[in-house]
């Protein structure tokens, strides 16, 4: 609450000429008409520098946005090629598989020399 200060009385309603002229430091409402140039000057060039602000905003949201589509083109085409290449090694596997059944080279009692299990080479590459 403001002590002293009842805006409702008729005794505090002054013009505004009259509470700018008791503010140290503030202007007078009279301006000149260079003052009022360079207030049209200074508002249109911070209107064409907001309008350029908006345009550079603009720009680089769409360059963003291009650049979205084509990560997202890529990562489509990649994922693509992981699934081929994953049915790949699977048919590659299957046929080693049946291979190793009947290879003279496997079958050989000379040959033979214990192997240890091959990790999965896939295992690591793929997606989780």
């Amino acid at each position: 609450m403001n002590v002293g200060l009842e805006t409702n009385r008729p005794e505090f309603h002054f013009p505004l000429t009259h509470v700018v002229a008791i503010i140290p430091g503030a202007r007078s409402l009279t301006s000149s008409p260079e003052d009022d140039d360079r207030k049209v000057r200074r508002r249109e060039k911070n209107r064409v520098a907001a309008q350029r602000s908006r345009k550079k905003q603009t720009q680089k949201a769409d360059k963003l946005h291009e650049e979205y589509e084509c990560l997202e083109q890529e990562n489509t085409m990649l994922r693509r090629e992981i699934g081929k290449l994953t049915e790949e090694l699977k048919h590659l596997t299957e046929a080693l598989k049946e291979h190793e059944k009947m290879c003279p080279l496997l079958l050989c009692p000379m040959n033979f020399v214990p192997v240890p299990p091959r990790p999965d080479p896939v295992a690591g590459c793929l997606p989780r």
